[in-house]
């Protein structure tokens, strides 16, 4: 079927019921582009504001960044032509946040309660040809989510349009069955639908092109369709001296599928693929094109920071290239289907995907959330997820779940068996997982482990403390209760029915399985990103182990604050989950929300043994001497910066990182000494001295020579504004966007991080604003506005092009010449 964006030409407005509106309650529509998020315009409820504000839970409360949910309404007019009477319309939606309802011309067309399942409303039964139609979609979120979600038609949306007899929606799939270095089998089948009352027969022309263009392989057959009866054509093509997929080398290969019958072509058909081969075993592990591959993982939400949860194709690649550049291999969409575009993206640079289905299933963990909908839709959603992955290489494992409550039961167990089969009879090319949480699958006896552990401690207190240590911290209380035997017992039947056993929080059992279940295959599926260098260290060690994904890889908007550093009070004896209003961000990506990379980035990127350099990030000078009470998903409250304004002469603890023998950290040429760093250390060391505005410099040495540097310096002088768009050219369509940082620097370039001000923005030419913030992590400011202050001297401007030609910013800034940047926008 053709494809053609419907993303143009909407409306939207929050709704009221009709009663209300009849009373004239009702807010005016205005224009709005798809991608949309309607939540992100919304105003922030502080706790105790409103009826609803004060919940901690929902999309209402600190899930959800502070953002009320509520009802939203779309709807856009559109034109039929006479001529597509006779024909097949759909209209495909990518996404719709949450319990979306579609009306065509007033009357019902189809529903869809997943917020992240793309779904079809087949159309023309509803259709006026030869006029206007107007089609209406109704949004809802209220406290249905652990995370900031949006709302509304937050992904791309296509008119489809095909003959009666026509190629299905995701009909074309290409496996590469048999892969040899002289030739790859590639098996193409199409799917071929006839709505007619006639018997049809057609040629089916396959030609597959590789990433130049030039065509490799070809095949012509026919079949017959019988009305109401949709037909498989299956083909194998055959590729000489084939280019394998891989994430150092991501060769891509198109497939294009033809229909033709007598009277010309009938129907048409394009998908990317790439051609590699998966293997698992525990010894040596998962396999890509045979080589033992260990998955260096990022967990991210699907927000895009300043823009919300709107989707534009711009901003998932962004992602996956800093990501990439950050020292990742893999992502796993946490706790949803991934994008298309993510999706895209990550074949073409090369990043491995676990995509994951849901959330929840039958247990809730928010009021309202897809646990009321998961008995009767979970199939349809599955089927879905699978439909959208089976052609990208890059996707190498779906995850039907993520902390399930119920994979300690017989029951919940059952329901896994059942969805990972439905997986299996979809795509048997791929493996499964779960998300499994050792503790919350034992929830219900927890308790009776404490109580008992609390018996022990008595015992144990004479000894050291016993286990009131361990239990100190809630990993070690995570990883404790996932290594029990309960654990391992009630868990037994879940890990069994997967092809790999997803753990979060639990690496306490990596070593312990390997000899428990000698067949079972381990992935850390959820870790904390202050202990990447102890799971780095087992995931080398176990061939049974393939990979650790940290949480996050990302930072994302809600569960605010699980991040935020945290110190030591008599009013907060230990860490809280949950930042106050008007906390936004839940601040433990490696990567902030504008892309910036933060200091536990850069000591990921030196575990992993990605990065030679050394690296320095600081303390803040302003909390020295207290005593840190922060979440295990916190790292220090540090900053890659030797400028702290009003601290002269104040103590200050330095930490660096590095995989060298040693370090040598110099102030302004004065040795502060040698420091032992390396593996053995954790891969770091700290100086405590005092701040004196000059120059830092870390010199790393292996074996007694000099293997590596980094360097902070000092803003001095005047503030200057600069502005640096990331590319020169965009284009007009296809999502493209153009981001623009916004810094404060010295004459040098450093970086003012202690001068932050407010910048104002106006964009002309052929682009709107988009998105303007940065990554504060509490603040009310709007990323809707034009005027946003910079944290850590730093913001960041988005601009969605509007048409070819060219876009200007301008920024201004109190105490700065205005910065202008132009970005040029090609057809």
């Amino acid at each position: 079927m053709i494809r053609v964006s419907f993303n143009d030409g909407w409306q939207a407005r929050p709704k009221v019921n009709p009663f209300a509106e009849l009373g004239g309650q009702s807010a005016p529509y205005r224009p709005v582009t798809v991608p949309h998020d309607a939540m992100l315009g919304q105003e922030r409820v502080p706790p105790g504001a409103g009826a609803e504000g004060g919940a901690e839970g929902g999309a209402e409360g600190g899930a959800g960044a502070y953002f009320p949910g509520g009802t939203f309404e779309y709807r856009k007019t559109f034109p039929v032509p006479e001529e597509y009477r006779g024909r097949r319309i759909a209209l495909e939606f990518e996404g719709v946040h949450r319990d979306a309802t579609v009306y065509i011309n007033g009357d019902y067309a189809g529903q869809r309660p997943f917020g992240y399942s793309q779904f079809l409303i087949d159309a023309d039964r509803f259709l006026r040809f030869g006029e206007d139609n107007e089609i209406r979609v109704e949004a809802r979120s209220h406290r249905d989510s652990r995370w900031y979600t949006g709302a509304g038609i937050y992904r791309d949306t296509w008119l489809l349009v095909g003959d009666p007899v026509r190629i299905a929606p995701d009909g074309l799939r290409v496996t590469t069955p048999g892969i040899e270095p002289e030739t790859a089998v590639a098996e193409v089948v199409t799917r071929v639908e006839n709505d007619s009352i006639a018997i049809r027969t057609v040629d089916v022309h396959t030609e597959i092109r590789d990433g130049a263009g030039t065509v490799v392989a070809s095949d012509v057959s026919r079949i017959t369709v019988l009305p109401g009866e949709p037909a498989l054509c299956r083909q194998r093509l055959y590729i000489d001296d084939p280019a394998l997929w891989s994430p150092d080398s991501p060769a891509l290969y198109g497939c294009g599928v033809r229909l033709t019958d007598d009277d010309g072509e009938v129907d048409a058909a394009t998908a990317r693929f790439g051609i590699r081969s998966l293997s698992l075993d525990p010894r040596r592990g998962l396999r890509i094109n045979g080589e033992t591959v260990k998955l260096r993982g990022a967990c991210v939400h699907h927000d895009n920071g300043v823009l919300g949860a709107a989707t534009f194709a711009r901003a998932e690649e962004r992602r996956v290239e800093i990501l990439k550049e950050a020292g990742f291999n893999a992502v796993r969409m946490s706790h949803h289907p991934m994008s298309r575009a993510m999706l895209d993206a990550c074949d073409r640079l090369g990043m491995l995907v676990v995509d994951e289905a849901f959330d929840v299933w039958t247990s809730a963990k928010s009021e309202f959330d897809y646990s009321l909908s998961f008995p009767e839709w979970w199939e349809r959603d599955i089927e879905a997820m699978v439909a959208k992955d089976f052609n990208h290489p890059s996707v190498i494992l779906y995850s039907i779940g993520n902390e399930i409550p119920e994979t300690g039961s017989a029951v919940g167990a059952a329901q896994g068996r059942a969805l990972a089969e439905k997986v299996r009879s979809l795509d048997g090319t791929r493996y499964v997982t779960n998300a499994v949480n050792g503790m919350l699958a034992v929830m219900a006896e927890l308790s009776k482990m404490r109580q008992s552990a609390g018996e022990k401690a008595a015992d144990g207190a004479q000894e050291g403390g016993g286990i009131n240590t361990s239990m100190a911290d809630p990993g070690d209380m995570m990883n404790a209760v996932s290594s029990s035997e309960l654990v391992s017992r009630r868990t037994a039947e879940s890990f069994a029915l997967l092809d790999v056993a997803g753990m979060n929080y639990a690496e306490s059992r990596y070593a312990l399985d390997k000899d428990l279940f000698p067949n079972r295959i381990i992935l850390g599926t959820e870790t904390f990103p202050t202990r990447i260098d102890g799971n780095w260290r087992l995931v080398q060690r176990y061939g049974h182990v393939i990979g650790d994904f940290t949480w996050t890889g990302w930072d994302y908007l809600g569960e605010v604050g699980i991040g935020r550093p945290q110190y030591l009070t008599p009013d907060a004896p230990r860490p809280a989950f949950v930042a106050p209003y008007p906390y936004l961000l839940a601040g433990c990506g490696d990567i902030d929300i504008t892309g910036h990379r933060r200091p536990a980035s850069y000591y990921r990127e030196i575990v992993f043994g990605r990065r030679a350099a050394p690296y320095l990030a600081v303390r803040r000078p302003e909390h020295h001497g207290r005593t840190v009470a922060s979440t295990p998903w916190a790292w220090s409250d540090t900053v890659s910066s030797w400028t702290w304004p009003g601290f002269e002469g104040a103590p200050v603890t330095v930490e660096v990182y590095s995989d060298a023998d040693e370090v040598e950290l110099l102030l302004n040429g004065r040795s502060l000494g040698r420091r032992p760093a390396g593996a053995d250390h954790r891969f770091r060391t700290e100086y405590d001295t005092v701040h004196e505005p000059g120059e830092l410099l870390a010199v790393a040495y292996r074996d007694g020579a000099e293997s590596g540097r980094a360097v902070l310096r000092s803003a001095t002088g005047p503030v200057l504004l600069r502005a640096e768009a990331d590319r020169p050219v965009i284009t007009a369509g296809g999502g493209d966007l153009a981001y623009i940082t916004l810094s404060l620097t010295d004459a040098a370039g450093t970086l003012h991080t202690g001068a932050d001000r407010t910048v104002s923005v106006e964009v002309g030419g052929d682009g709107v604003l988009a998105g303007f913030g940065s990554a504060d992590p509490s603040t009310e400011e709007r990323f809707d506005a034009k005027e946003r202050r910079t944290y850590q001297g730093r913001v960041l401007a988005v601009v969605r092009p509007t048409g070819p030609g060219g876009i200007r910013l301008t920024a201004t800034a109190a105490g700065c010449e205005p910065a202008e940047v132009t970005v040029t926008v090609a057809e």
